[in-house]
């Protein structure tokens, strides 16, 4: 007989798996700002200040939602249990699109790129 996991830490492991990602957005964010700058100048920063401000609502709202879960599970005593809307699938669909959105982009800016850069 198996020992059944935790259910917190199921919880706790998304968590840190929405953290990875935004750790990633923000340090790809910033190698693409680095590389576009012999394009576009000071204006690709903007690319990292995007990915970063990405990150930021990608950890908010990943622990809004984690807190939503936490307080639905242990309601007070005495209290009728929380009600409310079940978590659905819009934070990992915006950001598969937004991911989507960025390598359409990226792959834009390398067909593109100016043949005395690539050398």
């Amino acid at each position: 007989m198996t020992a059944r996991p935790h259910p917190s830490l199921a919880a706790e492991r998304t968590a840190l798996a929405w953290r990875r990602t935004a750790l990633g957005l923000v340090a790809g964010s910033a190698a693409a700002g680095r590389l576009l700058v012999e394009i576009w100048g000071v204006a690709a920063w903007s690319v990292t200040l995007a990915g970063t401000l990405l990150a930021v609502v990608l950890l908010r709202a990943a622990r809004r939602r984690r807190s939503d879960l936490h307080s639905r599970r242990r309601p007070a005593p005495g209290a009728s249990p929380a009600v409310g809307r079940e978590p659905g699938g819009r934070l990992v669909t915006a950001c598969a699109a937004a991911l989507v959105l960025l390598g359409v982009a990226a792959l834009v800016v390398v067909l593109t790129w100016p043949a005395d850069l690539a050398r």
